[in-house]
């Protein structure tokens, strides 16, 4: 079985000089695992890796999508895997790294699913997410399946379209089913490596990791966005950071609390961030600042 390996965490705490430093230890490429990097157009909100980090190391899966293009967890599977069949092609090691943790789960260990899904369900699921919204086909789930809604988060997109086109495919609730959501057995020989560090120094760094994004033009950027035809009601533009910009720009806050509600956001999500990975048995936590010790625990994975 093919040996991967991944770098995870929450964002704002350093992945990306990490594992470009780990890559170029390991003769490694690296496959992005963010469910936003992968957009183009949208740079400086999802912190991707500029020109000079990208050109140290290859770097696969980000700034491909248009935000206007469906994509989910199953999707990045996919085009995950031909991604490493090349890179060990190559004679390399794959780096998986990023913050989505359910694009990480599915790659390692697939997604289960004893019924056919059937595409044509999915795709106009998908375009009233883009339409009305999370919440709104939320309200959907718990009005047919009411206890599949009360088990996940009403942003929690990508389950919640699953669990509605299994009842409107199947005419059945998918809390019914024994097999719901059961990750199978590992796809990929890996080790997994989590960073992680004090929680006030995190969101320390967060907060400057906004002001610097604020300083790139970050507002530019949705601007830009916007007079090229972007919905700021599309999915991409409804996540932290090009919300808060849109909010502005909208004139439902003024500046201070649209800065004061980003940064507490992405304060949030990295404390979910921490909530998720920390339900994974087989990570190896550390410290941003032990590159030595991780450079170890590969090197012994990898003999």
């Amino acid at each position: 079985m093919e040996k991967i390996i991944i770098i995870c965490g929450p964002t704002g705490i350093g992945k990306t000089s990490f594992v470009i430093k780990l890559a170029k230890r390991f003769n490694g490429e690296i496959i992005g695992a963010d469910s936003m990097q992968i957009y183009r157009h949208m740079d400086i909100g999802t912190a991707k890796p500029d020109g000079k980090e990208q050109k140290l190391v290859s770097h696969h899966l980000i700034d491909f999508l248009d935000p206007r293009e469906n994509f989910d967890a199953a999707m990045y599977a996919k085009a995950a895997d031909r991604v490493i069949k090349e890179i060990f092609a190559k004679g390399k090691t794959p780096f998986i790294a990023g913050g989505t943790g359910l694009y990480i789960k599915v790659l390692l260990h697939g997604l289960f699913r004893s019924e056919p899904v059937c595409e044509k369900t999915l795709s106009k699921l998908n375009r009233e997410l883009e339409e009305k919204g999370r919440l709104y086909l939320y309200q959907k789930l718990k009005e047919c399946d009411p206890k599949s809604a009360k088990g996940l988060h009403p942003n929690d997109s990508f389950r919640v379209i699953r669990a509605l086109e299994f009842y409107q495919t199947n005419k059945q609730k998918i809390s019914d089913q024994k097999t719901d959501h059961n990750f199978d057995k590992n796809r990929y020989d890996f080790i997994k490596i989590g960073l992680y560090t004090d929680r006030e120094k995190l969101y320390e760094r967060i907060n400057k990791r906004v002001d610097i994004m604020l300083s790139q033009g970050l507002l530019k950027e949705v601007t830009t966005l916007v007079e090229n035809g972007y919905s700021l009601d599309l999915k991409p533009m409804q996540s932290i950071g090009y919300k808060h910009m849109g909010m502005f720009i909208k004139g439902e806050v003024d500046w201070k609390e649209a800065v004061r509600l980003l940064k507490r956001d992405t304060r949030r999500y990295a404390k979910r961030q921490f909530t998720w990975f920390n339900k994974e048995r087989e990570i190896n936590w550390v410290r941003p600042s032990q590159f030595e010790e991780t450079k170890n625990l590969i090197k012994d994975f990898l003999t």
